[in-house]
C-alpha cells in the first residue's frame, strides 16, 4: 500500500480534550454479520458487541492531567480563532498563566506491571497523571517516558486485577477490517464506535516524525488521544491520535499509529526511559515513474538510495547508489519512509537482513544498525517535486563547476548557475546551485561530458544530484 502525503487544507488535530467541553457522542452503526464481532443474544433477540467489549473496555483507561501551562488548544472554533488574532494572540481569559488540566485515553498493554500507553501531547507537560479504571478506582500515574517523534507516551501505575489488550501485528491489518475505536472523548469515558479501516500508510506532509498512521471512519473525538483502535477480535492494533478536521470534531478521518511502532517505541520507552534512533548512513528517495524507465527498474515499491556516507554501516554492508531497498529485517519496504520507520525504531546495535536491487539482480545481506541522536536516516522527498519530469534543459544555464564552490562530493560534474522559475527545468526539480555528477549512473566530469552523455540521446535520463552535501536522483526526459 503506497504512503500518502495528507495535504493539511483542513489541519491535523490532536485529540487531547480541554476539562470542559461538552459535546454528544455518534456512533457508527456495525455492519450485520461480521464474525467474531457481532454475536445474537437470544435473551433480547438482539445483535450485539457486548460480549467482546466486555474484555476490550476494562483495558481502556481516562487520563486525567493537570499542569501550570495553558498551551494554545489546536482545536479553536472560527470565532474563537478571530478573537484571538483579535487581541493579538490570546484570547482576553488567556492574559496570564493558568492551571491546565486536560482529558485523554490509555491502553493497559501490561496488567502486570501496571503499564499504559497513551499519546505524549496528552501527557506533555503534566505536574500530575491521574489514572482512572473502568470500575472507577482512580491511580496517581508515573511517566516512564515519552517519545514525541512517535507522539507515544508510557505511563506506570500500581494496581491489581487489571486488564491489558493483546497486541496485534498492525502489518496485518487490510482496507476494509472492522475496527472499534475506544476512548473518553470530551470526557465520556468508554465511549465505542465503529468502522474500516480506510487506509494505511498515511503520514503528514513536511514532517520530520516517525509516520505510518492506520486512517479509519470510525467516530474520533477530542479526548480520544491514547484510545485502542481494535480489531474484530478485541486487539489492538493502533492507539488513536489524531483527526483531520477544521473544527477538532469528527469529520470521519481518524487516525492511529500502529502497534508495530507502538511496540518498538514502549520496549525502549520501559527499558531506557527514552528512544535511541538507529541509523545505517544512506539518503534515501521514492521511487518515481521516470525514475523507474530511467534507472531500468521493474517496479515503484522500493526505497532508492541516492548516497551512501562514509565509515557508516551502509558503507560496510556493501550498498551504493542506485540501489533500491526492497526488505529490510523481514518486513517488505514499500517506500523511504518505510525504511526509516524500520531503521529509526531498531535498536542500536540490532544486526538485520537488508534486501536490494541491483543492475536487477535481488541481493540480501546483513547490516548493523548504528546509534543517532538525531534522525539522520534522510529523505529526499522534501527537496524534489512529487514528480520530476521534464521535456528539456531548457531554462536552466548549466556550466562547469565554479573554481570558488566548495563542494563535499569533489569537483567533478556540472554546476547549474540558475534556473527561470515555471521554467521546463523548474518543474523538474533542478534548483540554482545543484550539481550534476552523473547521468545514468554514468559519472560526468565536466561540461563536455555532460553534454556526450545526453546529445543525440533520447531520455528519460536519471539524474545524481548533489545539493545540500546530499545526493538525489532526477528523472529528465
Amino acid at each position: 500500500m503506497k504512503k500518502t502525503l495528507l495535504i493539511a487544507a483542513s489541519g491535523i488535530a490532536l485529540i487531547a480534550a480541554p476539562l470542559a467541553i461538552s459535546q454528544g457522542v455518534y456512533s457508527n452503526s456495525p455492519a450485520i454479520g461480521q464474525s467474531g464481532v457481532l454475536t445474537m443474544d437470544n435473551t433480547r433477540g438482539v445483535l450485539t458487541m457486548a460480549p467482546l467489549l466486555e474484555v476490550v473496555t476494562p483495558a481502556v483507561v481516562s487520563i486525567d492531567i493537570e499542569g501550570s501551562s495553558s498551551p494554545v488548544s489546536a482545536d479553536l472554533s472560527e470565532q474563537e480563532e478571530f478573537l484571538r488574532r483579535f487581541f493579538g494572540g490570546q484570547l482576553p481569559d488567556q492574559s496570564r498563566s493558568q492551571p491546565r488540566r486536560g482529558l485523554g485515553s490509555g491502553v493497559i498493554v501490561n496488567a502486570r506491571k501496571g503499564l499504559i500507553v497513551t499519546n505524549n501531547h496528552v501527557v506533555k507537560d503534566a505536574d500530575r497523571i491521574t489514572i482512572t479504571l473502568q470500575d472507577k478506582r482512580q491511580l496517581q500515574g508515573e511517566l516512564v517516558g515519552t517519545d514525541p517523534k512517535t507522539d507515544l507516551a508510557l505511563v506506570k501505575i500500581d494496581a491489581k486485577n487489571l486488564k491489558e489488550l493483546k497486541i496485534a501485528k498492525s502489518r496485518d491489518v487490510k482496507v476494509g477490517d472492522y475496527v472499534i475505536a475506544v476512548g473518553n472523548p470530551y470526557g465520556l469515558s468508554s465511549t465505542v464506535t465503529t468502522g474500516i479501516v480506510s487506509a494505511l500508510g498515511r503520514e503528514q506532509g513536511g514532517s520530520d516524525n516517525y509516520q505510518d498512521y492506520i486512517q479509519t471512519d470510525a467516530s474520533i473525538n477530542p479526548g480520544n488521544s491514547g484510545g485502542a483502535l481494535v480489531n474484530s477480535k478485541g486487539e489492538l492494533i493502533g492507539l488513536n491520535t489524531a483527526i483531520l478536521s477544521r473544527s477538532g470534531g469528527n469529520n470521519g478521518i481518524g487516525f492511529a499509529v500502529p502497534t508495530q511502532i507502538v511496540s518498538a517505541v514502549i520496549n525502549q520507552l520501559e527499558e531506557n526511559g527514552e528512544v535511541r534512533r538507529g541509523r545505517i548512513g544512506v539518503v534515501i528517495q521514492n521511487i518515481t515513474p521516470g525514475l523507474r524507465q530511467s534507472l531500468n527498474l521493474t517496479t515503484l515499491n522500493g526505497a532508492l538510495v541516492s548516497s551512501v556516507a562514509e565509515d557508516t554501516p551502509a558503507e560496510s554492508a556493501g550498498l551504493k547508489e542506485g540501489d533500491v531497498i526492497t526488505a529490510f529485517n523481514g518486513d517488505d519496504i514499500r517506500d523511504s519512509s518505510d525504511i526509516r520507520n524500520a531503521v529509526g525504531l531498531l535498536v542500536p546495535g540490532t544486526e538485520a537482513d537488508i534486501t536490494y536491487i541491483r543492475d536487477g539482480k535481488t541481493r540480501t545481506t546483513k547490516i548493523k544498525v548504528a546509534e543517532v541522536d538525531e534522525d539522520e536516516v534522510l529523505s529526499a522527498d522534501a527537496a524534489t517535486p512529487a514528480n520530476p519530469s521534464m521535456e528539456s534543459f531548457s531554462g536552466a544555464s548549466i556550466r562547469n563547476i565554479p573554481g570558488d564552490v566548495e563542494l563535499r562530493g569533489g569537483d567533478e560534474g556540472v554546476f547549474v548557475d540558475s534556473v527561470e522559475i515555471g521554467s521546463n527545468a523548474y518543474r523538474a526539480g533542478l534548483r540554482r546551485g545543484d550539481v550534476i555528477r552523473a547521468v545514468n549512473r554514468n559519472d560526468v566530469a565536466n561540461l563536455k561530458e555532460f553534454e556526450a552523455r545526453i546529445k543525440d540521446k533520447e531520455g528519460p535520463f536519471a539524474l545524481s544530484v548533489e545539493r545540500g552535501g546530499s545526493r538525489i536522483f532526477l528523472a529528465v526526459e
